[in-house]
Parts: structure tokens; sequence; C-alpha cells
């Protein structure tokens, strides 16, 4: 019997949906993720959304992706977050975090 490999071992990363409500648009909110993402080792992209919120996939370790959720609460100096809504997702990014074009 063949012992499984260290990628067969690892878990699969835990990616999740997250849309951002508040004042989030116009105050450097999508830098602000995609250089806190790329701290925390979080893969995935960040968008804004024609209708003033933004949207989010985030991808890596449990650990990673609810500290980066936790983090984007509060979000740059300028933002005043009011909610954050999150769903499961089957969609995965590996490697690097993006911002994409208004959806």
């Amino acid at each position: 019997m063949s012992r499984p490999t260290m990628s067969e071992e690892r878990d699969p990363p835990l990616c999740v949906r997250v849309t951002v409500r508040g004042r989030v648009q116009g105050v450097f909110y999508r830098k602000w993720t995609v250089e806190t993402a790329s701290r925390l080792g979080v893969s995935g992209w960040v968008r804004n959304v024609e209708d003033g919120t933004v949207e989010a996939l985030l991808c890596g370790t449990e650990g990673a992706v609810e500290t980066m959720i936790d983090r984007m609460h509060k979000g740059p100096e300028r933002a005043l977050v009011t909610g954050i809504d999150r769903r499961a997702t089957d969609e995965q990014v590996v490697g690097g975090f993006e911002k994409r074009p208004t959806a």
C-alpha cells in the first residue's frame, strides 16, 4: 500500500464568497484587501459591484480566511463597513490575489 503524497494529505482550501456593505468604494478598500490577503496567504480576488458593495472570493486555510474576514469588518482607515455577508462556494483560486473590474 502506498503512502499518500504531501499534496494528498493537505486539506483543500476553504473558499468563501463575501459581500461587504457600507462605505467601501472610493476609500481604497480593494487595494487594502489585496495587500492584506497577500500578507495572510489568502488567494482570490476583489471587485466593486455597481450596487455600491464590494465582493471578494477568499481561498486559503480556515484560519487565514477567518482572519481575513475579521479584518474586512474594519477595513482601511476611511472605510465604514456596516455588514459582511458570506456564503460557501465551489469556486477556487490558488496562488495570488487580484483586483478585478467592477461587476
